[in-house]
């Protein structure tokens, strides 16, 4: 028998992404985001061609210039008739908690903590440090810890948070880390314009976000994240 998820019900649907609200102060701003969000979903996915094509789509409209994208050839002509007929109707479903207790439960939620509530968990050899580094100290089971790191698996999880009400963006969370020396749980800030076209590349597209190999990802979340952890280790 396994155990239930108290969360499954808010993401019992198909689409790959989640946009979780994580700030309720500002209800203009909010509205403002979903909108956008909703409006962009709505182009996206009228400008799908049919067929193999979607996955052609994706690798014409990138809409970030440090993304990088890793594919080949074969492996696109491969998988493009599979990939174009499992694509969901919708790409992000929103989560908008209206009950005080699960507010106060997602209120300025940090990345792992997320993903632990909306992911499932696992654990791989971490990325090689370079020739001539020397591992992380102290180490951080989301970064290094013996040779591990703990990942997750699961949908692509976009926070709405204080600064979204500012920027009307929203953080990408990773589910693992890129080089040695990132960390599961690194986010980068994404415009709400932005969020449907990214999501469509990572899901059906096979595109990766790598920065071309340097370490561009948001410091102060990832130091949310260690310290997260460290607390509830210790």
């Amino acid at each position: 028998m396994q155990d239930v998820d108290p969360f499954d019900h808010l993401i019992n649907g198909d689409e790959p992404g989640i946009v979780l609200r994580t700030d309720f102060t500002d209800e203009s701003a909010w509205e403002t985001f979903h909108t956008k969000l909703r409006e962009a979903e709505e182009e996206m996915m009228k400008a799908f061609p049919t067929g193999a094509d979607e996955v052609e789509y994706a690798h014409t409209h990138d809409s970030n210039a440090h993304v990088q994208m890793e594919d080949t050839e074969d492996q696109q002509d491969d998988t493009a008739s599979e990939e174009s007929s499992d694509i969901s109707a919708s790409l992000i479903t929103v989560i908008n908690a209206t009950v005080p207790q699960v507010r106060e439960l997602f209120r300025d939620l940090t990345n792992v903590m997320a993903l632990r509530l909306l992911n499932d968990v696992d654990i791989r050899h971490c990325p090689a440090p370079p020739p001539g580094m020397k591992r992380i100290q102290p180490p951080s089971r989301l970064i290094d810890q013996g040779g591990w790191q703990e990942t997750y698996v699961g949908r692509t999880i976009w926070i709405y948070d204080t600064q979204s009400n500012i920027d009307q963006c929203a953080r990408l969370v990773s589910q693992q880390g890129d080089i040695y020396g990132t960390a599961t749980g690194d986010s980068w800030r994404a415009r709400v314009t932005h969020i449907c076209e990214i999501q469509f590349n990572l899901s059906y597209a096979g595109m990766k976000i790598d920065f071309g190999g340097q370490d561009r990802w948001d410091y102060s979340e990832r130091k949310r994240n260690l310290a997260e952890v460290e607390m509830v280790q210790s």
